[in-house]
């Protein structure tokens, strides 16, 4: 099965039809303004107008308030929901229930207790995002973490791997886990926020290739 791959932190309309030209499934807006990679509802929605049909959208969040996201389902219209801080499977499981919308929750992987404490959002989310650990950004640090720690895991939900991916490392990573899908934003930048299009390119080339 193809990898799927996800470029997270999109800006700009040229970062994002690289990353459709070059086979990503997903393209990532980033609502959160501690993120080099923020952008406005009003930006997020206008990338995802010209996304159309022909990748998934997915708006990121991180403990946003409910008026928060439901402004933004309203106003983006994405295909999914990630949300990347310390929000509690319950919380995701209801706006997924009531909204009836794909829902996605990134963790920070420090330890086999890691995984074994993800079984609580079995049933309450449609992906797991297994990601470094948290630094003062929940996400975006560029920091891979100890992937053997996946080895052997029986996954329960739909997965994907993120977390310092590049594409110098992204084939051994999916090799070396099984990844389902790949998810990358500081990863194929030039500078905090900016994404370089031939890194995506070549980000996408090398985990098509694994």
């Amino acid at each position: 099965m193809t990898v799927q791959i996800k470029i997270c932190g999109l800006s700009t309309p040229e970062a994002l039809e690289a990353a459709i030209e070059a086979g990503a499934t997903h393209v990532g807006f980033v609502h959160f303004e501690k993120s080099p990679r923020h952008v406005s509802l009003e930006q997020a929605a206008e990338l995802r107008y010209i996304a159309g049909a022909r990748v998934k959208t997915v708006l990121l969040t991180a403990n946003a308030d409910v008026p928060t996201v439901s402004k933004g389902i309203e106003q983006v219209r994405p295909d999914i929901l990630q949300f990347h801080g310390s929000e509690t499977p319950e919380w995701i499981g209801l706006i997924r229930e009531k909204i009836g919308i794909e829902c996605w929750k990134a963790l920070g992987l420090k330890d086999a207790g890691t995984l074994e404490r993800c079984a609580k959002f079995h049933g309450k989310v449609d992906r797991l995002l297994f990601d470094a650990p948290a630094k003062e950004l929940p996400g975006g640090n560029g920091e891979t973490f100890r992937w053997e720690l996946l080895e052997g895991h029986d996954h329960q939900v739909d997965w994907g791997l993120a977390g310092g991916l590049t594409p110098a490392n992204v084939a051994d990573a999916i090799r070396a886990t099984g990844a389902p899908l790949v998810d990358t934003s500081s990863g194929v930048e030039s500078a905090p926020g900016v994404k370089d299009v031939d890194l995506i390119r070549a980000f996408c080339k090398a985990a098509l290739s694994a």
